[in-house]
């Protein structure tokens, strides 16, 4: 298991505004690539924003990042998207700017969480991309990225894990 170094770095919000990962330190993360426009955005969003109500005041945050590189799912600006995510399905959780999670344009944290959990040895053979939208890492409290769910997990069955590494 690696550490997430990069919390030292800064990415910037939907907003545009630069955030610093470090600003999540002690806290146990769900990064999730987003998009609006897929099969799978009404049950992940409608997921999320019920697991980020129930456990944001125990420590937990979900750390959203919208990407366009799935079947030109997620089209819009960042304000379109912000209004959609927030306005429809009540997104309280940061939203990021849009981002590239394969190729080489992907964003420094998605090189690292790709790194840090492989898919196996498929995955190695192929390599570690992102297969869709709503693939999701999950982050312990000290930075160790210590799962990695298909994009067709439900955010409600991680609840379990979630709740494992806030009472660590």
């Amino acid at each position: 298991m690696s550490t997430i170094l990069i919390m030292w770095q800064f990415t910037e919000d939907i907003d545009g505004k630069d955030v610093s990962l470090s600003t999540f330190k002690d806290k146990v993360l769900l990064i999730i690539n987003v998009a609006s426009r897929c099969g799978l955005t009404t049950s992940n969003y409608n997921e999320l924003a019920e697991l980020y109500s129930k456990l944001k005041d125990q420590g937990f945050e979900i750390l959203a990042f919208p990407c366009n590189q799935f079947g030109g799912q997620e089209p819009g600006t960042n304000q379109q998207i912000k209004e959609f995510a927030c306005s429809r399905f009540k997104a309280e959780y940061p939203i990021f700017d849009k981002v590239d999670v394969n190729g080489e344009s992907t964003a420094p944290l998605y090189k690292f969480l790709k790194s840090s959990k492989s898919t196996g040895l498929l995955g190695t053979l192929l390599g570690d991309n992102i297969k869709w939208n709503f693939e999701k890492f999950l982050v312990d409290k000290k930075g160790y990225v210590v799962q990695r769910y298909e994009p067709t997990t439900s955010p409600s069955k991680i609840e379990n894990d979630i709740k494992k590494l806030l009472e660590v």
